[in-house]
């Protein structure tokens, strides 16, 4: 959604209470997350709960990064032929423990993959930023 000031301005800085709202209303983004010497970037369907960020995960990396305590960033985004927006959680990730996990009972939408995933993973922010273009795409088509 566009503002007025958008209109004169390409770029606006998003309000942390409209970054947690864009992050309420989508359920699907990106996790990027370090181990070792590699950067890792895969996509998770998400629930939010109390300002965190949970996701359901089989054994593997995203529970390696999570047991080492790795940084991580979240983005979610979205465009159409007028504006666009991001918004960006980095953090830590922490598995819940097993007394826990039914706070990822609402998680929405299908993975990807049908593999069982019986971890929850939360990711906890310590900054969660946004920001709204105004896109200037004038006369450009794809190929």
């Amino acid at each position: 959604m566009m503002t007025a000031q958008s209109v004169h301005e390409p770029v606006e800085d998003l309000t942390l209470e409209e970054c947690w709202e864009l992050l309420e209303l989508e359920e699907f983004g990106r996790l990027a997350y370090r181990l070792v010497d590699e950067v890792h970037i895969v996509p998770i369907n998400y629930l939010i709960d109390n300002r965190s960020l949970l996701f359901r995960t089989a054994p593997g990396n995203k529970l390696l990064a999570a047991a080492l305590q790795s940084d991580v960033a979240f983005e979610i985004d979205w465009h159409d032929l007028e504006g666009a927006w991001s918004v960006v959680a980095r953090g830590v990730l922490r598995r819940l423990e097993e007394d826990e996990r039914g706070r990822a009972d609402d998680l929405p939408g299908r993975p990807w993959v049908s593999t069982p995933k019986y971890d929850v993973v939360e990711l906890i922010p310590v900054a969660v930023t946004g920001k709204r273009f105004r896109l200037d795409l004038g006369d450009v088509t794809r190929p």
